[in-house]
């Protein structure tokens, strides 16, 4: 999970310094793919109770706010890279 979380975050830093929008979209993507295996993560570990279901909605509510906003940035990149 410590992987994907950092892969999170190292896809957008990564992103922020291409000189293209559509290429700093590509990278957002590639995060939110790697949320994606947080949320995989988070779920096995509800499974296997390493984790509490409270504390499993927590953090899914996180997850879904974290997608939301990843989302909404990679569409505005895409539309302004079409003006």
């Amino acid at each position: 999970m410590w992987r994907a979380l950092d892969s999170i975050v190292l896809n957008i830093a990564e992103g922020s310094d291409r000189s293209t929008d559509k290429d700093f979209a590509n990278f957002l993507n590639m995060a939110h793919t790697s949320l994606n295996e947080v949320v995989a993560c988070l779920d096995l570990a509800l499974n296997d109770k390493y984790i509490a279901d409270a504390e499993h909605m927590e953090y899914l509510n996180k997850a879904e706010e974290m997608a939301n906003q990843l989302t909404a940035f990679r569409r505005k990149l895409l539309h302004d890279s079409k003006k």
